[in-house]
């Protein structure tokens, strides 16, 4: 058994298939095929059997990729961590919000490759409802969150920021122009929400529900980039991070409406399980991004 028919085990349970897991590791099929005869000879059991056109992990296959999840973060924890050079090697998984994208999260990634260059950071989109669990499994290192305050038993919270949501519109809006707006004034206008996933909407929904308020929906996804454009094209009004729409607010083609209703606290959060070692490449990432938030990375 070897780390790598593990890696291409892994990469099939991911994908849902043998092609598009030989597309991604760039083998051949047949390289994968084999390699996953070779597991299933040495372990003496089939891994995976098919279904009409999909295939589906056995009984023996879901508890061979336990194993497999800890072994490769085992592996990657000691290319991390055992090499004692200046210039460890290796790779880190972070999860991060897609909010935290628009601003300071590439340079952080810049100026991270600057002090790690031989450290591969592997991006990957999260939602607050998954990272916990992906955590738990080793399919992510770290992770860079911006929601609500989370607290669970099973996680360790490294740094957490205040941060603000606000209602965006284009400046010739009519709302725009109000002072003081109120849940109640929300009442039949169009509102430009996050996806179903996101926790934003939540928020605001079951605010608005408390002045008896039935939202208009005008458009939900979980691209801000689109409601940001449908706002400027006065589409409805726009509930985003503030982070979010700092270029717009700069250039004038959106403004930030002047709200007096309740707040919606939300945080910038890092979270690593309980049971991660935190070991240098990792903390040399925290660091950069704790540097960020004080804004000494430009």
């Amino acid at each position: 058994m070897t780390i790598v028919q593990l890696e291409t085990f892994l990469k099939i349970t991911e994908t849902g298939s043998f092609t598009a897991a030989s597309n991604t590791l760039g083998y051949a099929q047949s390289t994968v095929t084999t390699q996953i005869k070779q597991l299933e000879d040495e372990l003496n059991c089939l891994l995976f059997e098919r279904l009409g056109k999909n295939i589906v992990l056995t009984l023996e296959g879901e508890r061979l990729l336990l194993y497999a999840q800890r072994m490769l973060q085992l592996e990657r924890e000691i290319l991390l961590e055992v090499p004692k050079s200046k210039n460890p090697t290796g790779i880190i998984r972070l999860g991060v919000s897609e909010s935290l994208c628009y601003n300071t999260l590439p340079y952080i990634l810049l100026e991270y490759k600057k002090r790690f260059p031989k450290i591969e950071i592997q991006l990957q989109f999260i939602t607050h409802d998954t990272f916990p669990s992906m955590l738990k499994q080793g399919s992510l290192d770290l992770v860079y969150t911006l929601n609500p305050y989370i607290e669970l038993p099973e996680l360790i919270m490294l740094h957490k920021k205040p941060e603000t949501l606000g209602f965006y519109a284009s400046p010739e809006y009519p709302l725009a122009s109000r002072n003081h707006i109120k849940e109640t004034d929300l009442e039949n206008i169009p509102l430009l929400l996050t996806s179903h996933s996101c926790n934003f909407r939540l928020m605001l929904i079951q605010d608005l529900a408390k002045y008896s308020v039935t939202p208009k929906i005008g458009i939900e996804t979980s691209r801000k980039e689109i409601l940001k454009q449908f706002a400027i094209n006065q589409l409805g009004v726009a509930f985003i991070p503030d982070m979010v729409a700092k270029e717009e607010i700069e250039n004038g083609s959106l403004k930030r409406l002047d709200w007096g209703g309740n707040d919606f606290a939300i945080f910038s959060q890092i979270f690593i399980h309980k049971d991660k070692h935190l070991n240098s490449a990792i903390e040399g990432l925290v660091e950069i991004i704790l540097e960020s938030t004080n804004g000494k990375v430009t």
